[in-house]
């Protein structure tokens, strides 16, 4: 089976989950209610699937989908503040076609590069609680089992917690965890590299505590990463 067709159907697994009452309950919600500014949307409402290319070398890896972003569109940082940033750090580094993400008709692709999430719902207050991470575990397995990873982006805390457990479980992550920060780099024993950044949310981005040059620089240094040999 062809990448491609390998990629499809997992994300139509994502799409069909029903593991987390409390996500699904609240994903619906927000697309009944809906954002004044967004009427005459038609909310997607449910799991947000992975986006990118299927056979990418560099996996992103952030939160959760924002409750009228990705929650809203379908696609994984389209249509908030935070993909805004994103993309046009994607587009500057070569790893997109188009530095915006308004909808999933909008032509926006990715080359060599994928995004994941923590959880694929919308969670309350932007907190998904322990048991809900874990019931998605499985998605990130499912995930890198499919691409030849060799740079994992955490965008924010969780982002890197989530991808040291799922190194731990896989026997590649030996002796103490590695801190968080922003720049941060770590090389599992399989030769993979893990990278951080801090979230391009509203609230890093509107601080100042992420601006455009750090967040530029991160992709500078996965692409080296990306080069190094084995």
């Amino acid at each position: 089976m062809k990448p491609e067709s390998k990629w499809h159907q997992l994300n139509q697994k994502i799409i069909r989950c029903t593991s987390c009452d409390r996500l699904l309950a609240h994903c619906q919600k927000i697309a009944a209610e809906k954002r004044k500014s967004f009427q005459d949307w038609d909310y997607w409402g449910k799991p947000v699937p992975n986006f990118g290319d299927p056979q990418a070398e560099l996996l992103i890896v952030g939160l959760a989908p924002a409750a009228h972003g990705a929650n809203r569109t379908g696609r994984m940082f389209t249509g908030d503040r935070s993909g805004d940033w994103l993309y046009r750090a994607l587009h500057k580094a070569g790893f997109a076609n188009q530095p915006e993400a308004q909808s999933s008709s909008d032509g926006l692709r990715l080359q060599n590069c994928a995004i994941t999430a923590t959880c694929h719902c919308a969670p309350p207050a932007n907190k998904p609680s322990r048991d809900e991470i874990e019931h998605c575990h499985t998605w990130m397995e499912q995930t890198v089992e499919l691409l030849p990873v060799k740079v994992f982006l955490a965008l924010g805390q969780i982002g890197w917690k989530s991808v040291l457990d799922f190194k731990k479980r896989q026997g590649q992550l030996n002796g103490k965890r590695p801190p968080f920060s922003h720049g941060a780099n770590y090389q599992f024993s399989d030769g993979i590299w893990l990278v951080g950044s801090y979230h391009p949310s509203q609230q890093n981005t509107f601080t100042g505590r992420l601006t455009e040059p750090m967040f530029d620089s991160v992709f500078e240094l996965v692409k080296s990463k990306l080069k190094e040999k084995p």
